[in-house]
């Protein structure tokens, strides 16, 4: 693997952590980091790098300021609101890329008021770009301070003649005092207001705020080894939990009896139900709730499960789902976690609990960063 091109603002964005580093060096470094993290425990197996490391996010964020009265976007320096311009960022589609950068040349061009997040006045704010390479569809989504978007239907216009590719277009209204980019106000300017990808031969709808792995190709082979790992069979009950737009449990749902997901995130299960109905499978079924609280209540009720399939976010599960899930006493726990450091106090947990830790497979689902996916499987004893 060559050697990446040097990034002109990698060591102030702070994206790119092993950008000094070629792949081959950078996957001996995140496999060391993981056997040292669990080799008292158990010997992580090899790491599964990626085919192509870069250009692979599938949703791109960038904010939107002034620098010296020149409109610029990028990421945000690290631990702060201040934005390092990025023209062709190494980790970000292409396509994504051209999509921003056709934006900002229109923003300056229709004289479109950037944000002020000092006063809170102005319009665009961040743009976020969602992409599927397996159906072409691009969803654009335009962060603004203000229901109001001057000449709406003229930059719209133009941005499609210069992008047709893209399938639909949202504005999110954020005037809120908030780190968060995407609001809950959402105004279809164009197309559906969501986009569709294909995985493992099914079709998942991705609306604006639905979690999704930004790593298309790589998610892939992050999800063979969590089904492989889990060894399923035709009689048994699968909860999914923290099922997001129910790829993970969809995808091994003709494999099992039942499937059932678990998702604090509203839009994330209409979405899922969706992908059920549309991928005609009868035999998951898809709850908002929080996890903990709903797996305490199957235990209560002594209904079985006998899989869990978890992906929490980095901070990891807390202690009332772990409680829940020692109550609830599946078979086997199959751990995704893209934090392996809170995934490890987890495990910790349930090894006090007769679990007995079973196999640990690294993923490198982000190249160039400090970042590592581990799929850890566990069985009770």
């Amino acid at each position: 693997m060559d050697r990446i091109r040097k990034c002109a603002v990698s060591n102030i964005c702070g994206g790119c952590q092993l950008q000094d580093l070629d792949y081959s060096e950078q996957l001996n470094y995140k496999q060391q980091k993981i056997n040292q993290l669990f080799n008292k425990i158990i010997e992580p197996k090899t790491i599964i790098g990626a085919d192509d490391p870069y250009h692979y996010r599938n949703k791109v964020q960038v904010a939107f300021g002034y620098e010296k009265k020149r409109v610029i976007c990028g990421n945000y320096v690290e631990s702060t609101h201040r934005i390092v311009e990025i023209k062709d960022c190494q980790l970000a589609n292409q396509k994504a890329n051209e999509i921003i950068s056709d934006i900002k040349n229109l923003a300056v061009t229709f004289k479109i008021p950037i944000f002020n997040e000092y006063n809170y006045q102005g319009c665009l704010r961040h743009v976020m770009v969602r992409l599927s390479e397996t159906t072409g569809q691009i969803m654009v989504i335009l962060v603004t301070g203000s229901y109001v978007f001057p000449r709406k239907k003229d930059f719209i216009k133009s941005l499609l003649k210069k992008q047709p590719q893209i399938t639909t277009i949202v504005q999110s209204i954020n005037n809120r005092h908030t780190s968060m980019v995407l609001s809950d106000k959402f105004e279809v300017w164009y197309g559906k207001g969501y986009i569709e990808d294909k995985l493992n031969n099914l079709f998942f709808r991705i609306s604006p705020t639905s979690f999704y792995q930004v790593n298309s190709k790589q998610v892939i082979k992050l999800y063979d080894c969590a089904i492989k790992a889990a060894k399923l069979k035709k009689n048994e009950i699968i909860m999914d939990a923290y099922c997001g737009t129910g790829t993970i449990g969809l995808s091994l749902a003709k494999a099992v009896k039942k499937v059932i997901g678990v998702e604090l995130n509203k839009d994330a299960i209409r979405d899922a139900k969706i992908n059920a109905k549309n991928n005609q499978i009868t035999n998951a079924e898809f709850i908002c709730a929080d996890a903990g609280n709903y797996m305490q209540k199957m235990a209560a009720e002594k209904e079985k499960i006998d899989v869990v399939i978890m992906d929490p976010p980095r901070a990891g599960a807390d202690n009332k789902f772990l409680n829940a899930l020692v109550k609830l006493r599946p078979q086997k726990v199959i751990y995704i976690s893209c934090n392996p450091y809170t995934q490890k106090g987890n495990i910790n947990y349930l090894l006090k609990h007769f679990y007995k830790l079973e196999s640990i497979q690294p993923v490198d689902m982000f190249p160039f960063t400090e970042h590592t996916e581990t799929v850890a499987v566990l069985k009770h004893i």
